[in-house]
C-alpha cells in the first residue's frame, strides 16, 4: 500500500461515493475502483460496503481509515518541516478551543500569530470540550486547550493555569432535596436585586439538591462537578444537560436553574447575574493537550509558545486565572 492508495482510500471513505472521490482526487472512477479492489485483495477482506446510496467502511475499513489518516498527517507534517527547515515558520496549525477558552484567548492568539508568523495559517475549531476531545483523539488537531490535567493513552496534557468555579444564578429559595418541588423562577427585577446583595461565596454543601443545568458528562467541567459533589456526599440535581454556553447562561439569567462555570464565562452584560465562589474551592485546570500519535510540527510548537505567553500574561494580571496547582 503506497501513499497514493492511502489518499484514494481516505477520499472514498470521506465522500461515501466512488464517483465523488474520483472527482476529488482527479482520477477515472474505474481506476479508483481498481485501487480499492487491490487494497481489499492485499488485506484479504472487504473494506467497504457497497450499496445503492454509495459506500461506507466496514469495521476493517474503519480501522484502516484511522491508521491511514494518521500516516498521511505525519507525511504532511514531515514534508512541511523539511521544506521550512532553516526558513520562516510556516504551515497550517489546527487548534481546538472550548467556547470559554476561545472567548478568552482566541482573538489574542490570532492577532499574535499574524504579527509574529504571517506564513502560519490557523485553523481554529470552537466547540464544547467533549467534541474537541473527539477531534484530538482522532488526530484531527495539532493540539487543543482542554480542561483536564490527567494524561491518557492518546493525549498528553501540559497544565497552563487553573481557575475557580462559581455558582451562577440565584437558587430558587432554600436548597431543595431531590424529589422536593422547587419554587418558581424569580422575576428579573428581584433577581437583579438579589444578585447585587448576594454573598461572594457559597458553601458546596448548600448546593445539595439545587436544580442545576450543566454541560453533559463528556465535558471536563462536568467531571469536576460530579467528583466534587460525590466527595462531599451531596446530591447533584441536574435538570438539563446543555452543551451550549449561551443556553447555560440564559437558564441562569432567567432563573430557570443555576449553573456552575468560571466567572470568565460571564459577558459584559451579565453584571446583574448573581455569581458566588464555591467553598471548599472547586477549580478546573486549563491544559494544552497534544495528541501522542502525531509529531509536533515547528509551526505547532511556535503557536503553542504564543498561547503559553498569552495565558501567562493573563495570570500576571491577577484575574481569575492562577498557575496550575500541580504539574503532572
Amino acid at each position: 500500500m503506497d501513499i497514493r492508495a492511502m489518499r484514494y482510500f481516505v477520499a472514498i471513505v470521506d465522500h461515501g461515493s466512488l464517483t465523488r472521490a474520483a472527482e476529488v482526487v482527479c482520477v477515472a472512477q474505474p481506476a479508483l475502483s481498481q485501487q480499492l479492489a487491490a487494497l481489499e485483495e492485499e488485506f484479504g477482506l472487504p473494506l467497504v460496503h457497497r450499496g445503492a446510496k454509495g459506500v461506507r467502511p466496514t469495521e476493517a475499513g474503519k480501522t484502516l481509515y484511522r491508521h491511514v489518516r494518521n500516516i498521511l498527517r505525519q507525511v504532511e507534517i514531515a514534508g512541511a518541516d523539511v521544506r521550512v527547515a532553516g526558513a520562516e515558520v510556516s504551515g497550517t496549525v489546527a487548534i481546538g478551543l472550548p467556547t470559554t477558552a476561545a472567548a478568552a484567548f482566541g482573538m489574542a492568539l490570532v492577532r499574535s500569530v499574524r504579527q509574529r508568523y504571517p506564513q502560519v495559517r490557523l485553523q481554529l475549531f470552537e466547540s464544547m470540550s467533549g467534541y474537541i476531545s473527539e477531534l484530538l483523539n482522532q488526530n484531527r488537531l495539532d493540539f487543543a486547550i482542554l480542561f483536564r490535567d490527567t494524561p491518557s493513552r492518546a493525549v498528553e496534557p501540559e497544565p497552563l493555569a487553573s481557575e475557580p468555579l462559581y455558582l451562577i444564578g440565584t437558587p430558587p429559595g432554600p436548597a431543595p432535596k431531590p424529589g422536593r418541588r422547587a419554587a418558581g423562577g424569580l422575576a428579573s427585577a428581584e433577581s437583579a436585586a438579589l444578585a447585587a446583595s448576594a454573598p461572594a461565596t457559597i458553601a458546596l454543601k448548600a448546593l445539595d439538591g439545587v436544580p442545576l443545568v450543566l454541560p453533559s458528562g463528556s465535558q471536563g467541567l462536568r467531571e469536576v462537578v460530579e467528583r466534587s459533589f460525590a466527595k462531599a456526599g451531596i446530591a447533584l440535581n441536574v435538570v438539563a444537560d446543555l452543551d451550549s454556553l449561551p443556553f447555560l447562561l440564559s437558564a441562569a439569567r432567567e432563573g430557570l436553574a443555576c449553573t456552575i462555570l468560571p466567572e470568565s464565562s460571564l459577558g459584559e452584560g451579565d453584571a446583574a447575574v448573581a455569581r458566588r465562589r464555591i467553598l471548599p474551592e472547586l477549580r478546573r485546570t486549563l491544559s494544552l493537550c497534544w495528541p501522542r500519535a502525531l509529531p509536533r510540527s515547528n509551526a505547532a510548537e511556535a503557536v503553542a509558545e504564543i498561547l503559553r505567553e498569552i495565558v501567562a500574561d493573563r495570570i500576571a494580571l491577577g484575574g481569575s486565572l492562577a498557575p496550575p496547582a500541580t504539574s503532572k
